[in-house]
């Protein structure tokens, strides 16, 4: 015998989850619907389909091909115009020659299809149809059959005040050939309202067998959900992919999780899935293949798809979330969410109960979504941040993408030119590099490939002219499970917001210039580079007191490029040196707040262990320096900014020395008596690095530890400041912590408040009107100057859904004190933009 599954549906009710995909195809515990129903039909020897095919067919043609994966034959019927249903089984009559089964394959059921079959054949029916009895008919054609199982009557969803029986037609039948005939061609033509009505009033032989076992229509959303609870139940008798273990729960081959005990069954945890230590998966669940559940999230009663990301501290409950979606940290999914592919709902986002969340839309951050999102995309269309492009690596930033954004740039830096590309030490940043280099040779432009060095040493490439452009791809500080990408330009700096813009626009359109094959670009290895850069160092220290003094150094290096060369500079220059994670496979996260205090505590205990002069920490791309003084203390950042300021201010005896906004007012103070003045930038450090290319700036510093010396190159260089900390060592009798006692005490206080993305233009009119009578800078965001010694700052985050409070006093309790009240006052204007 053969079946016919008619899988044509569209599933309009089921979307978005049907928005790209077929109603048959949309997975039950990890298996499309339809494949459910082909094993139930193998399990019955019915081993020859004919599958009916009208929405995105290819999608399932190209799933199933011949079916010989699952042991059948399938042929595939495809409806060029809306047959309905018998008319679609009309396309297959060549293929139908005797008795055969029709049964949707966009319904769970677990029927006895042999029982059925055997019924139509000792009845002798024209039609069988396989009835079943639910609590609420009204959204089912309703049969009405006698003692024997013949129809009687068909009443097509009807009314309460017309159901006469519970019994409803499921959509499976099994018919007799010669049925075909009836049905006319070339026209829409429908089994419940037009042929089995007419063949009832032809008064052939139509009966009806009411099944026992599982029967559900997935015709909604609640019902797709329901669904899966029951298969997870065991009430349906479905096999899904895995092997089971204990508490009823399901794992597919290549999953990862340490223990089971944050594993509530029933579950089905997919192939190649990670759910780290302090993840949990309550009952109920489903999570589809590659899915990521990062330490602290939480899903339950859930139906997740493939290559979803579940970040740290989200919570997804009651909801069904597509393909290729990404939940970020700390985010919220109510119970009835829905969201379709390829969707983001950023950090701390809240989406309300029952929202639907169509494909390919962008939640802000922070955001609460209380209506469903059909066409408009909540976040901008934009790639390039603060800090490049940035995302999660192999989740935001994949090597497809790192390749198309590199055949953009290498369109628009032209044919034939070089362009420099590095990348720091993690394994990422090599997948993520190699992608780089083919989509820009694709556009036949050259890359100079530095393999693994700093950004400064890329940029120190550019800057010597031997590149018009770089690419450098590194973790982030900020988030050590992000990559960022970096591009630069002449000399040696971030490329600059127009760029960025027609980067992406390039992007956006995909309109990339294809090199002709004899014109794709080539790879060089340039020999020594490295040796010129760290020959550039020597140059500019004063080399001659740091080997006269011989200072002792402890060094990590948090596996950063440079302990594969530096250390040989260090020997050049006669320093005694203790190098700590020189490298590492896997390198361990890095992050200033969070890894810099243990950092510090490790070099500090060596450095009076070995009676060192001092102590430095690098990042691990080497642009960020802290230092240890001898007695194994950590110096404050803006105390290390204002000594190497005073250092550079007197070496220079004159001009500009760039500072941030946001830096302690005490940098005007230490150059006073040095002919050297400060010029104030923007807050970020494209700001700072542009501002280091003007002349007769001699110094620059961000207030995180990075230091900028425009002689040698107008980009943060760790290695460099590390030189000119050794010379401060090297050039005085005191030991470092005296020099540092000797500069003026900072007492700046940085304090964020959260505010709705669609609200900080609110905030900053509120902001203005209440501060601009005072004496104000608007150089970046509101700068409020209370007296010589005070001052506060309010500034709204590029990327974040919050504002920057920083303040500055004579004491650090009045500084907390000030920075709060100007917290209070955001706070205030944020409640006041809500509720007008």
């Amino acid at each position: 015998m053969k079946a016919v599954v008619m899988a044509g549906g569209q599933g309009t009710r089921l979307r978005p989850l049907t928005s790209n995909q077929p109603k048959p195809m949309v997975p039950v515990v990890n298996k499309p619907t339809i494949q459910h129903i082909l094993e139930l039909l193998q399990r019955h020897g019915i081993n020859e389909v004919v599958m009916t095919l009208a929405f995105l067919p290819r999608l399932i043609r190209n799933h199933f091909g011949d079916g010989s994966s699952l042991g059948l034959r399938i042929d595939y019927t495809v409806e060029e115009t809306p047959a309905g249903t018998a008319g679609s089984i009309r396309l297959a009559k060549d293929l139908l020659d005797d008795t055969f089964l029709v049964i949707s394959g966009d319904a769970l059921t677990d029927f006895d299809l042999g029982k059925i079959v055997a019924f139509h054949k000792e009845r002798e029916a024209t039609v069988t149809i396989a009835l079943k009895s639910v609590a609420n008919p009204l959204e089912f054609g309703v049969v009405i059959v006698d003692d024997e199982g013949r129809i009687q009557r068909f009443l097509e969803k009807p009314g309460w005040g017309q159901v006469f029986s519970d019994t409803v037609n499921t959509g499976i039948y099994v018919i007799e050939p010669q049925v075909l005939d009836h049905i006319p061609e070339g026209q829409p033509y429908d089994f419940s309202h037009e042929l089995f009505p007419k063949l009832f009033d032809m008064q052939k032989p139509l009966y009806g067998v009411i099944c026992d076992g599982y029967w559900q229509d997935i015709g909604s959303l609640e019902q797709y959900l329901q669904a899966n609870r029951d298969a997870l139940d065991g009430k349906v008798k479905v096999t899904p992919p895995g092997v089971r273990l204990r508490g009823n729960i399901w794992v597919a081959q290549g999953a990862s999780l340490d223990t089971l005990d944050d594993v509530e069954g029933p579950a089905v945890i997919g192939e190649n899935v990670r759910i780290e230590a302090g993840a949990r998966v309550l009952s109920h669940t489903v999570l589809g293949d590659n899915t990521v559940l990062r330490a602290g999230a939480q899903v339950g009663d859930s139906v997740l798809g493939e290559n979803v990301y579940i970040g740290s501290g989200a919570s997804v409950s009651g909801a069904i979330v597509g393909n290729a979606v990404e939940v970020h940290e700390n985010a919220h999914l109510a119970e009835g969410v829905v969201v379709g592919d390829r969707s983001i709902i950023g950090r701390n986002a809240v989406v309300a109960n029952n929202v639907k969340i169509y494909p390919f839309k962008n939640i802000e951050p922070g955001s609460t979504v209380r209506s469903s999102i059909v066409w408009e995309t909540r976040g901008p269309s934009t790639l390039f941040g603060h800090n490049g492009v940035r995302g999660l690596a192999n989740v935001d930033v994949t090597p497809e993408m790192a390749m198309r954004l590199a055949m953009s740039y290498g369109t628009l830096v032209g044919k034939g030119t070089y362009v420099t590309t590095s990348r720091d030490t993690h394994q990422a940043c090599r997948v993520l590099k190699r992608a780089i280099i083919s989509g820009l040779n694709s556009t036949g432009v050259n890359v100079r490939d530095l393999t693994t060095a700093p950004l400064a040493v890329n940029r120190f490439d550019i800057k010597s002219g031997n590149a018009v452009g770089g690419i450098h791809v590194r973790m982030s500080l900020e988030n050590p499970e992000q990559v960022e990408l970096l591009f630069s330009e002449p000399p040696g700096v971030p490329v600059d917001g127009r760029r960025e813009r027609a980067i992406e626009n390039l992007y956006f359109r995909e309109d990339f210039r294809r090199a002709p094959f004899e014109e794709m670009g080539q790879v060089v290895y340039p020999p020594r580079v490295i040796e010129t850069y760290t020959n550039s160092l020597l140059e500019n220290w004063n080399t001659v007191a740091i080997r006269g003094r011989q200072p002792r150094l402890v060094l990590d290096y948090s596996s950063s490029a440079p302990a594969f060369f530096f250390p040989s500079t260090l020997d050049n220059l006669g320093v005694e040196t203790m190098a700590l994670n020189t490298f590492s496979r896997m390198r361990s996260r890095f992050t200033p707040a969070d890894s810099l205090p243990p950092a510090a505590a490790r070099v500090g205990e060596l450095v009076r262990a070995m009676e060192a002069d001092l102590g430095a920490i690098l990042d691990p791309g080497a642009e960020y320096l802290y230092i240890v003084d001898e007695k194994g203390e950590l110096i404050s950042s803006s105390t290390l900014l204002l000594l190497l300021l005073q250092q550079a201010a007197r070496e220079a005896g004159s001009g500009v020395a760039a500072l941030p906004l946001h830096a302690t007012r005490l940098g005007e103070q230490v150059v006073a008596s040095t002919g050297v003045t400060i010029r104030r930038t923007k807050y970020s450090k494209a700001a700072l690095m542009a501002e280091a290319t003007r002349p007769n700036t001699i110094f620059a510093a961000s207030t995180d530890g990075g230091y900028i010396y425009p002689s040698v190159l107008a980009s943060m260089d760790g290695l460099f400041a590390l030189g000119k900390v050794l010379e401060l060592v090297s050039t005085s009798d005191a030991p470092l912590s005296q020099l540092a006692a000797r500069v003026p005490v900072a007492h700046v206080v940085h304090l964020t408040s959260e505010c709705p993305w669609d609200l900080k233009g609110a905030v900053m009119r509120r902001m203005m009107e209440k501060l601009r009578h005072g004496r104000v800078s608007l150089v970046d965001g509101i700068k409020v100057f209370l007296d010589h010694s005070e001052w506060a700052l309010v500034l709204p985050d590029a990327e974040e859904p919050l504002f920057h409070i920083y303040a500055e006093a004579a004491g650090d309790e009045r500084a907390q004190e000030l920075a709060e009240s100007y917290r209070a006052l955001v706070e205030t204007a944020v409640r006041d933009s809500v509720s007008s």
